[in-house]
């Protein structure tokens, strides 16, 4: 029993089985724990012992955690196998874990694996391999049960008795006519219910919800998402059943495509993480942070046209950061609610409408509640009621055009096919830096008499 024993505690067991040769007490820790789990120690191992762990794994285990590891550590473990053994977990695998696996090769070494798999595997692998990056098709697998229209319950048992194991999942059956084509869908729950001697016709739904392998993941993302699907077909043209799609695949595109959307808003470049080099991570970030210089050059040429209302009334220098800032963040926040939800609905005319409207409202309600505060902060601070009104009225109107900013920019971006988390928030922040200052300063020329 592994329950209460500490990741630490369960590292140090399995080192000390190593050590002694003991592969059977091995076994039984490893027998209890998740693949993750396993993949985790593997990585935490010390390398002296790694290839005596992974000469102890059945080749079950073995597929199980090359599932479970980054692609650098699956070819770190690749290289440690003989080729027999690389064979024969290979042929375990799932076809899209597979896919991935192989399309992280050089050529020479796709084709050494490729001809190490059985035929039929590896003309599916092969096709999923074919598909462009990010559809269905690349991230379906073809380990699913599929039902002859013809078959009675008792044969679909039967079927699925011997299909079980090798299936990835058995809560949905797929049912196909002679052409292969899907025409129906069997759930576990209706197969339990359903008397043995019915016909698979009788007792399956005809309404088949299924995406295309041309479907942009996303969008295959959102239809598991609306249905609550534990997992969907792919078909190709004609209809013809190519595979299905699983939840947990479709839970690690939510969590890539959010990774690439925070990567985007701050500009920062995609497949940035921990590991990546200082020159890598800077090569990848300078061309925004370039485009931004010049920019923000514009915001300097901006303050220098009103150096001289700015020499007449001093204090106007202490509130510029908080202008621009401000109506940065405001921009910002309201770009991460329109991408957030470009990408969970499909929006029309109505809808565009009614967003704009309503941040539009925000931006009303934000702008008056900040603008009176900067008033009578402003005013209690420098005792001139005129400045106030000047700091006051520059906000609101900054914040108005900030949130509309931060709306409509990505709206118009996804409205011409652009990915509209490109959108930055550095980006929209100095957009609204320039526009900001440019309100600030020409308010206050407008009422330096008065603040005179």
């Amino acid at each position: 029993m592994v329950r209460d024993i500490t990741q630490d505690q369960i590292l140090i067991n399995i080192i000390r089985y190593l050590k002694d040769g003991k592969k059977k007490d091995l076994q039984d820790l490893l027998d209890e724990l998740h693949p993750y789990d396993v993949g985790v120690i593997f990585e935490s191992l010390p390398e002296k012992h790694r290839t005596r762990f992974l000469t102890y794994l059945t080749h079950q285990q073995l597929a199980n955690l090359l599932q479970e590891v980054g692609a650098e550590t699956q070819l770190v473990i690749l290289k440690k196998l003989s080729k027999e053994k690389v064979a024969k977990v290979m042929d375990i695998m799932d076809n899209d874990d597979l896919a991935n696996l192989i399309l992280e090769l050089s050529k020479a070494e796709k084709e050494e694996f490729l001809s190490a798999l059985n035929d039929e595997e590896a003309v599916v692998v092969q096709n999923i391999m074919n598909y462009p990056e990010e559809t269905a098709g690349r991230l379906m697998t073809n380990r699913f049960v599929w039902i002859p229209v013809h078959y009675t319950v008792r044969d679909v048992v039967a079927k699925l008795r011997s299909y079980a194991e090798i299936a990835e999942t058995i809560n949905y059956l797929y049912v196909i006519d002679e052409q292969k084509r899907l025409i129906g869908v069997l759930s576990y729950r209706d197969l339990i219910l359903a008397h043995k001697d019915e016909k698979v016709e009788d007792v399956m739904f005809n309404r088949v919800i299924s995406v295309h392998v041309l479907t942009d993941q996303e969008n295959v993302a959102q239809v598991i998402e609306r249905y609550d699907f534990l997992a969907v077909p792919v078909v190709e043209d004609d209809h013809v059943l190519a595979g299905i799609i699983t939840v947990d695949d479709v839970i690690d595109v939510v969590i890539q495509e959010a990774n690439e959307d925070i990567e985007k808003l701050s500009a920062s470049g995609k497949d940035i993480d921990f590991d990546t080099k200082a020159f890598v991570a800077a090569y990848r970030r300078l061309p925004w942070l370039i485009l931004l210089l010049f920019i923000g050059i514009l915001s300097g040429s901006i303050i220098s046209q009103f150096e001289e209302t700015l020499d007449k009334v001093v204090a106007l220098a202490f509130f510029m950061p908080m202008i621009a800032g401000m109506t940065g963040n405001t921009g910002t926040q309201s770009l991460a609610v329109v991408v957030r939800g470009l990408i969970t609905r499909d929006l029309d005319k109505k809808a565009v409408t009614k967003l704009i409207l309503r941040e539009l409202g925000v931006g009303l309600i934000i702008g008056i509640t900040c603008g009176v505060l900067i008033s009578l902060i402003a005013f209690f601070w420098q005792g001139n009621l005129e400045l106030g009104f000047v700091v006051g009225i520059s906000l609101f109107c900054t914040l108005i055009i900030g949130t509309i900013a931060g709306t409509v920019i990505p709206l118009i971006l996804y409205r011409f096919n652009v990915d509209p988390a490109v959108a930055s928030g550095p980006l929209i922040t100095t957009i609204n830096d320039i526009f900001s200052l440019l309100i600030y300063f020409s308010v206050a020329t407008a009422f330096l008499t008065a603040l005179m």
